[in-house]
């Protein structure tokens, strides 16, 4: 049977598109199937969400020709300030003293969901939207995918397919991986505020007895993501929007001045979930298909184009050697390097989340002077700084 493609992407969001951009720069035969149509992702309330984007994540949207169309959208941030409500520690981190212009950016989903499917079709990659995946089986040299799309069924062959296709994976599904799932007994709730005094390009994390509380600078604005108990997260859900801001107002305090409702609240229940394997005969998984995060440090998006960027390395690497891209190796090989990048993500995560929600006063007065002293040593500092911009490991050779 004639191959297809070379490779399928189930999944045009993010994930997905970056990688079929660096793909097809490589001169890779690749199809993107996804669900929704361009309107309802256009229209879909999750494009407001605020993504925190990692220094390093955006040397890598850079290497892709991704970020040099939405570099103008985003807000750079250049101080972060992290605290622990009713306690005395605090750190500072800015990006002056580490010697860069920022440590991360903001920018909504929106913004670079939009121009990642301008360039989709700037390449004229190949996209067959809406369709869903009703069927998937890999053999021998090919792995074949059937979809419906308007109500048509089509079968489609590659020699490898890419589940890109977020935290309800078809692909996944298809498969029958199972996954691990942690509730953190949490909720988040996600809105825009408007500050009297300007953010200053300063990102706050504010951790609480609930939760942590994010403030990140977006615009003249800050996208707060607000985590709390799920009983505390319905009440403040169901006040109005004086009321709501006056309980966020006491969180933070008046540091900032008064607060103004610039967004509908929205929420997400929180559960770490990670898919029990990554890869199946001619079938890798990436992003929110493997793994889905507590937003605490806003490491999403982060690992997922970390992801997307090792993947499209070795299948690049193993196209220009004239060799099969869905190779068990190459899919194995993946695996491994995925893993312990993987691991120390969720472990941090973790942690931070375990060690900031323990409010016993030994736990307590120790994670307070860990702040304060690490506010005073500028290695320490240093270390931070480098692991919150995303620069701790080896950096993409991808668009050199």
């Amino acid at each position: 049977m004639q191959t297809d493609y070379q490779i399928i992407i189930v999944g045009g969001g993010l994930a997905g598109g970056c990688l079929a951009i660096a793909l097809k720069q490589a001169g890779l035969n690749i199809a993107v199937i996804e669900a929704a149509s361009r309107e309802q992702r256009a229209g879909s309330g999750a494009g407001d969400r605020a993504l925190a984007l990692a220094a390093g994540t955006v040397k890598m949207l850079e290497r892709l020709g991704i970020w040099q169309g939405v570099a103008i959208q985003a807000t750079a941030i250049k101080n972060i300030h992290i605290s622990d409500q009713g306690h005395f520690g605090k750190t500072r981190l800015s990006a002056e003293r580490e010697g860069v212009k920022a440590l991360g950016f903001v920018i909504s989903a929106r913004d670079i969901e939009g121009h990642v499917a301008q360039l989709l079709d700037q390449y004229q990659i190949d996209q067959i939207c809406p369709a869903r995946v009703v069927g998937l089986a890999s053999g021998g040299d090919l792995a074949h995918l059937s979809i419906k799309s308007n109500d048509e069924a089509k079968n489609l062959s590659a020699q490898l397919i890419i589940g890109a296709d977020g935290g309800q994976s078809s692909v996944r599904k298809s498969l029958e991986i199972k996954q691990k799932v942690v509730e953190y007994g949490q909720t988040a709730i996600v809105t825009t505020v408007k500050t009297e005094k300007h953010h200053q390009n300063i990102a706050y994390e504010r951790f609480t007895s609930s939760g942590p509380l994010a403030l990140l600078p977006m615009g003249s604005s800050f996208a707060v993501v607000w985590t709390r108990a799920h009983e505390q997260a319905e009440l403040l859900l169901g006040l109005s929007e004086a009321d709501f801001v006056g309980q966020l107002q006491d969180c933070f305090g008046y540091r900032l001045g008064r607060f103004t409702l610039q967004a509908p609240r929205r929420a997400f229940p929180l559960t770490l979930v990670r898919a029990e394997r990554m890869i199946d005969e001619r079938v890798v998984m990436i992003g929110n298909a493997v793994h889905q995060l507590h937003p605490v440090a806003g490491q999403g998006f982060n690992l997922g184009l970390r992801d997307v960027v090792q993947l499209a390395e070795m299948i690049i690497e193993q196209h220009q050697a004239g060799s099969d891209v869905g190779d068990a190796s190459v899919l194995n090989h993946y695996a491994q390097a995925r893993q312990q990048d993987h691991d120390q993500v969720v472990n941090f995560t973790n942690s931070v989340v375990r060690i900031f929600s323990n409010q016993w006063g030994a736990v307590a007065a120790a994670r307070n002077v860990g702040l304060a002293l690490l506010d005073q040593l500028p290695f320490a500092k240093t270390q931070v700084a480098r692991h919150a911009m995303g620069l701790g490991g080896r950096m993409p050779r991808l668009g050199k």
